[in-house]
């Protein structure tokens, strides 16, 4: 009994125990500490990888300061008039937020100001333009992005010669050149570009070379002497080339969305319209096409038509125009051209000639001062012309392609009226500007022309140019002629025609008057030796008109970007000559792959033509056997689908034969194949039913 009770204590005391232990537990903080020998192996990228990336940056908040070196050493006296001097030279690029300048315990400047933009966009804007300007003989700026200063401090000490990449082999490029029927090649866009093909332009028939789905996000393109294929997709562009079409080179550039090639193929130019990404905001970027390696960059917000950089013919210097400022840049260097730019006070408009290094501007009246045009010597900057214009609303500047005459289209004001202070103007007139490129001091010559202009076109190869003018209905096109030491002369003048657009073939003297803004789509084919018209077409509800190379052929497009129905393309001869139609829903673009100029000179060209004759023969022949060779191809292709349509029919007739007892079976053994029906026989009925009637009133 005294056993029993001791181990009941026991178990009693063993529980109260429990409890205690169990209620100190409690009482007692967790230790979440790690052990000593635990090794941490997951990163914090691995864990909060997503959440990192938007962690904030050293440089936060410094993307918009730029820090500007070389300003002049002051007293406190002076300081607010250099601060006057760098603020409005500085506020021209865009809206200043804050600028510090450090002074000595004295109140002298350091030489050094720190400026902050409203946004980053207007420091890289205010690094490229004033960087290295000038303020007087002994201060020139030095501008830099505060951000750099992080990037300059972590170039290593010691260089190290990068390392030298494989040779890749381009092929040749040039192939299509070598076809021995000078065949050319076209690019078409279908199913609302989700389709991409090449054709070679052969004869009877076009030869499909390449078809590839998905192969663009927009539109196509080919460099300008056609040697690389552009495709645009969301991030990037790719080049093409070579019989394959092999990619050849690719630039990434999220959100791009125009593009434009130097004339020599050296560089593409690539802009998007958004920038959103890290490091320096830039939308417009320059690429060298052999090595893919970005050269310049530039962040615009420019109102001018694209595009906004423009190459000279060499490929030696580009311009770009902003506010009251013209800046030249040279390759391959891509640098400021005596590293600053030209201040000129109302730049509107500019371009290049295409064959020299001669720039033209225009610049808008400014209360007493004139509107003026000028052109000048680059690199020398030296002005060799320059023309004031009043009166002006408008200007546009057209090139003639061998860069002998530019002419000046000029929208001027015909009525001034002056109420006070106040200056109106009313009604308008257009006058053309002739300057003679290749003439002693450039001489200029005025055209008038108190209608409407519609359109303007140099001829390519020739010295004449038209204009569409006038109003509904009375819309003419007149044809002027250019000759060195005289005014240009009317050469003729075609009344009442429906068109709007001029597109001149690449070898001169025929030209297509176009109707593309209308549902009619009228085309007239013109010969400007005798002004005699070859030939008038429609093509419905056409958007776009595209000579070939050779100017044998027009192409006239329909496009689903225009149009939802009847989309296609209509193939004419140079004479317009219907030669091919064809069809096909959400049909976009056709583009003709371009030709380099030719090797042979002037003199030898115009020695070909003038003993075409001699040479006519040998194409002559090749026509005749390739119609020959096309009537036997049709022949043979004739013949091959009667006899498919023959052996389908005896095949037929076997099955019908076979079926001929079931036939006898399900009619009652009646052969109703043998029946022959009496058509004399049979009852004719008539029917009659009313179709109108007609009341007349006889007095």
């Amino acid at each position: 009994m005294a056993k029993k009770k001791d181990a009941e204590k026991a178990a009693q005391n063993d529980e109260n125990n429990k409890q205690e232990k169990t209620e100190g537990a409690e009482d007692e903080e967790p230790n979440f500490s790690d052990p000593e020998d635990y090794v941490d192996n997951i990163s914090d990228e691995d864990l909060l990888g997503d959440i990192l990336k938007n962690r904030p940056q050293e440089t936060d908040g410094v993307e918009s300061v730029i820090v500007v070196d070389g300003i002049p050493i002051v007293s406190t006296e002076r300081f607010e008039k250099l601060r006057n001097v760098v603020s409005k030279l500085f506020s021209k690029v865009g809206e200043i937020v804050n600028e510090c300048y450090p002074k000595t315990p004295d109140g002298n400047t350091k030489g050094y100001v720190f400026i902050e933009y409203a946004n980053p966009g207007h420091a890289a804007e205010a690094v490229t333009l004033l960087n290295n300007h000038k303020l007087d003989r002994l201060h020139t700026f030095s501008v830099n992005l505060f951000t750099d200063f992080r990037k300059y401090e972590e170039i290593p000490d010691e260089w190290e010669p990068p390392a030298p990449q494989p040779y890749t082999d381009m092929g040749n490029l040039h192939y299509y050149l070598l076809e021995p029927d000078a065949y050319d090649q076209y690019s078409t866009v279908m199913n609302r570009g989700g389709t991409v093909q090449i054709w070679l332009n052969s004869a009877p028939e076009p030869i499909k070379l390449v078809e590839k789905e998905r192969w663009t996000e927009t539109y196509v393109k080919w460099s300008p002497m056609g040697t690389y294929f552009t495709t645009i997709h969301l991030a990037g562009v790719c080049l093409w080339g070579g019989p394959d079409f092999v990619r050849k080179m690719k630039f990434a550039h999220p959100g791009v969305q125009f593009i434009d090639f130097s004339p020599s193929e050296k560089y593409i130019v690539t802009y998007s319209p958004t920038f959103d990404g890290p490091g320096e905001p830039k939308n417009l970027i320059i690429w060298d096409i052999r090595t893919g390696q970005e050269k310049r960059s530039f962040f615009l917000n420019c109102q001018m038509m694209w595009p906004f950089i423009r190459w000279s013919h060499d490929d030696k210097y580009f311009a770009r125009s902003d506010e009251d400022m013209l800046s030249v840049y040279e390759t391959p260097s891509f640098g400021l051209l005596n590293k600053k730019s030209f201040k000129i006070p109302g730049i509107r408009d500019f371009s290049w000639s295409p064959a020299d290094n001669i720039l033209a501007y225009w610049m808008a009246e400014d209360k007493d001062v004139p509107a003026r045009v000028t052109l000048i010597e680059i690199p020398s900057r030296s002005e060799i012309r320059s023309k004031n214009l009043f009166n002006v609303a408008d200007c546009r500047m057209h090139w003639q392609k061998s860069g002998d005459y530019l002419c000046v289209k000029v929208d001027r004001y015909s009525k001034i009226r002056k109420d006070k202070n106040e200056i109106k103007y009313s009604g308008m007139y257009f006058n053309f500007e002739i300057f003679h490129m290749q003439e002693k001091q450039i001489p200029v010559d005025s055209v008038e022309v108190k209608e409407s202009i519609h359109a303007f076109a140099w001829e390519p190869v020739g010295s004449k140019f038209a204009i569409i003018h006038g109003d509904q209905p009375n819309i003419c096109v007149s044809f002027y002629g250019v000759k060195t030491g005289q005014t240009p002369a009317l050469l003729k003048k075609l009344e009442k025609k429906c068109c709007n657009h001029l597109f001149w073939s690449p070898t001169g003297q025929y030209i297509v008057l176009a109707d593309l803004r209308s549902s009619s789509g009228v085309l007239e084919f013109v010969d400007t030796a005798d002004f005699n018209v070859m030939a008038q077409q429609e093509h419905f509800q056409a958007s776009d008109v595209e000579w070939d190379p050779t100017g044998r052929y027009v192409v006239t497009v329909c496009s689903f970007w225009k149009a939802k129905v009847d989309t296609g393309y209509s193939v004419w001869s140079f004479q317009g000559k219907i030669l091919k139609r064809f069809n096909s829903g959400a049909f976009c673009q056709l583009l003709w792959r371009p030709r380099p100029a030719s090797l042979l000179s002037i003199k030898e060209q115009k020695e070909i033509k003038k003993n075409l004759k001699k040479y006519s023969a040998q194409f002559e022949s090749k026509d005749r056997m390739r119609s020959s060779r096309a009537s036997k191809e049709l022949v043979e292709k004739r013949r091959t689908l009667m006899n498919e349509f023959n052996a389908y029919r005896d095949k037929c007739r076997e099955k019908w034969q076979e079926q001929k007892p079931r036939r006898l079976q399900l009619r009652n053994n009646v052969d109703t194949d043998e029946i022959e029906t009496d058509t004399k026989n049979v009852d004719e009925e008539v029917i009659e039913f009313f179709i109108k009637e007609e009341t007349t009133i006889i007095d």
